[in-house]
């Protein structure tokens, strides 16, 4: 495999670390009693949103369509390698949830994935039933009692909240890819990301044109959408359930996926 134009740039944790403790401080702000979309600063999220759409509309809407016609043999192995490169860093917060069965799990597909499967470009340890328990820094902050904070829309990232705004920046100041990851996980693990992305644009290209085009308004819908997706993931929803936004509670299995558009970097 060829290198890639530019390697990842090498980190300090520690300078972020700090800065990161400073902030989690002052964070994250508290609902008022009753409210169950607390969002403060609806009217910059508003305009951070209509960003985010011209982007989506511009660049990733069509990059995705292109990618949607690619075969499976190109598409699959690309999306297995960026998510290989995630585990690390899952590992690490499985650790911090206290979930030595996740961790044990994540720590045994990477190393499966990397050796047997070229760097994780296939996937034998899904098949033998060893599939990824997800974890990241936004739920481990919910895991230690942290509240979720204001509603946000970020730039070129999209949907979050201030609990997973400063988990996704600790995920990457703490990612351990670039200490347990052979050279070509670790040159290639950002642009694969980007190219999941893309991908995943395609894949569900159909389910987020409806909630940014064909909503009448694509912002309460994706906020409504987003919130009520995470908190089931970390089991925060009312009486630890799914509320379908079109009425009715259901259960993990009625609860439809929300796919971020703008998904951020892990």
């Amino acid at each position: 495999m060829p290198p890639p134009p530019s390697p990842r740039p090498a980190r300090s944790a520690a300078p972020a670390l700090g800065l990161i403790g400073a902030l989690l401080l002052s964070a994250c702000s508290v609902a008022p009693a009753g409210v169950e979309i607390h969002d403060p600063f609806e009217g910059t999220n508003r305009a951070v949103h209509e960003f985010n759409k011209d982007i989506d509309r511009a660049f990733l809407r069509p990059a995705g369509q292109v990618s949607s016609h690619l075969p499976e043999a190109i598409r699959i192995p690309v999306v297995n390698f960026s998510n290989n490169a995630g585990l690390p860093s899952a590992v690490v917060n499985n650790l911090l949830q206290g979930d030595i069965g996740g961790a044990a799990t994540n720590t045994m597909r990477f190393i499966l994935n990397t050796t047997v499967g070229v760097f994780g470009l296939a996937d034998p340890a899904g098949a033998i039933g060893l599939h990824e328990v997800e974890a990241d820094f936004g739920g481990t902050l919910a895991v230690w009692g942290l509240p979720e904070g204001a509603y946000l829309e970020l730039p070129l990232i999209g949907p979050s909240t201030e609990r997973d705004a400063f988990g996704r920046l600790v995920d990457f100041v703490i990612d351990p890819l670039d200490r347990v990851g052979t050279q070509v996980q670790r040159d290639w693990g950002t642009p694969a990301w980007v190219a999941e992305q893309i991908i995943d644009r395609g894949s569900f290209g159909s389910t987020v044109d409806s909630i940014l085009y064909e909503s009448a308004d694509s912002y309460a819908q994706t906020r409504l959408f987003y919130l009520q997706n995470r908190r089931y993931e970390l089991g925060e929803g009312a009486s630890g359930g799914y509320v379908d936004p079109y009425g009715g509670a259901g259960s993990a299995a009625a609860a439809p996926a929300y796919i971020d558009p703008y998904e951020d970097m892990q």
